[in-house]
């Protein structure tokens, strides 16, 4: 295995679908602009209840990305 040096982001995706697609959107949206990509975290998982149902989430996730030598 070679050495390499990663660095992380941190990302907020938004979604009226799901926790997961929310992730989806955050890392669909830094892929336009972030290379090397590896793995991601969650840090934070919120939502908005509307009409006593969840209308909206928010996750906050951390992620790592290979700095290319």
């Amino acid at each position: 295995m070679t050495e390499h040096t990663y660095k992380h982001i941190e990302l907020t995706g938004s979604s009226a679908e799901s926790s997961d697609q929310a992730i989806k959107n955050a890392i669909a949206k830094a892929s336009q602009s972030v290379k090397n990509m590896h793995w991601f975290e969650v840090v934070e998982t919120r939502g908005y209840i509307e009409n006593n149902g969840v209308h909206y989430w928010q996750v906050t996730i951390k992620v790592g990305f290979k700095i290319e030598d």
